[in-house]
């Protein structure tokens, strides 16, 4: 089939990646964001879509907006048997969903109808799954809400991030998309319909959504700094100052202590109450204006006074 693939991050670079590989089928061409100013010297930068279509010779296009048949002409020039589309930023106007003959197939970074919306694969991890996956789909005018053409499903690590889980993710995604193409091909693809009754939806995460309770259940405090890594990152405060916590683990029962106390400080880690009577143990941290570190690493340099009170 001739794939028009619109995408834009890493994630959705992973299943061109993959489609490309495959060879069953033709991109001939991609569709993505315009490009950004990224880093200290604000300058432009590819997204990562651009970057892997134009290392195979694919054109690709930028428009600004797919509003009001802005991308119409080139549709029709393209002529393309089905679209892909992987985190493209956009919601498609009904002249692209209608437009392919096999329509429109989305890889969503969750087991749909759960975690419909932005960041899935955050808000999972966040929320303390144990398992997850990715799901094809056919697209519809509402947001993750179309027909269920195959799913993929995976245990979450305990200590997993939601970065690294995003990693395995992007991955299975590109293989299951590939097999999805196949089915539509054969004729042999499913379709369910969604349980609208059993979705929930995917928030998109904000600096604030990493702000830590301490009041709360030491399983909810990790699952949050798991699933703020590597962005936002969770953040606390010590003496007045802000410290952003990358990793933590499952520390000992500290009943006595107040939520975001210090309980105990050595060369690994910092023990932290929480408001079940349970601590974290930290483990990667940074401080405004300095480099994410191990607590190992920080403490060769800084101290961190036992007893103080993280907010």
């Amino acid at each position: 089939m001739r794939v028009l693939f619109m995408g834009t991050p890493d994630f959705a670079s992973a299943s061109l990646s993959a489609l490309i590989n495959d060879k069953s089928n033709k991109v001939i061409a991609v569709v993505s964001q315009p490009d950004k100013p990224k880093g200290r010297g604000h300058k432009m930068q590819p997204t990562p879509v651009k970057e892997t279509a134009l290392k195979h010779g694919i054109p690709v296009f930028q428009p600004e907006t797919l509003r009001n048949n802005a991308f119409a002409a080139e549709l029709n020039e393209l002529n393309p048997d089905v679209i892909v589309v992987v985190a493209y930023g956009q919601i498609l106007p009904e002249y692209v969903l209608n437009y392919p003959q096999y329509g429109c197939i989305n890889v969503h970074g969750s087991l749909l109808p759960k975690y419909r919306g932005a960041a899935p694969v955050q808000r999972c991890v966040i929320a303390g799954e144990k398992k997850t996956g990715v799901t094809t789909m056919y697209m519809d005018k509402t947001l993750d809400t179309g027909d269920i053409i195959l799913k993929s499903e995976t245990d979450i690590g305990e200590y997993e991030t939601a970065g690294e889980l995003f990693d395995r993710l992007a991955e299975m995604g590109g293989k299951l998309l590939a097999e999805t193409l196949s089915r539509i091909a054969d004729g042999t693809a499913p379709r369910e319909k969604q349980d609208d009754s059993q979705a929930c939806y995917a928030h998109m995460l904000d600096k604030e959504t990493g702000h830590i309770d301490w009041t709360k259940p030491a399983d909810e405090i990790i699952h949050l700094i798991l699933g703020t890594n590597p962005w936002p990152a969770a953040y606390t405060s010590y003496k007045s100052e802000t410290m952003k916590i990358y990793m933590a683990r499952h520390g000992e029962a500290v009943s006595k202590a107040k939520p975001g106390e210090i309980v105990g400080i050595n060369k690994k880690n910092i023990a932290v109450a929480c408001g079940d009577g349970n601590s974290v143990l930290i483990d990667e941290i940074q401080f405004k204006g300095g480099k994410r570190m191990t607590v190992s690493s920080y403490l060769n340099g800084h101290s961190v006074e036992l007893g103080e009170i993280l907010v």
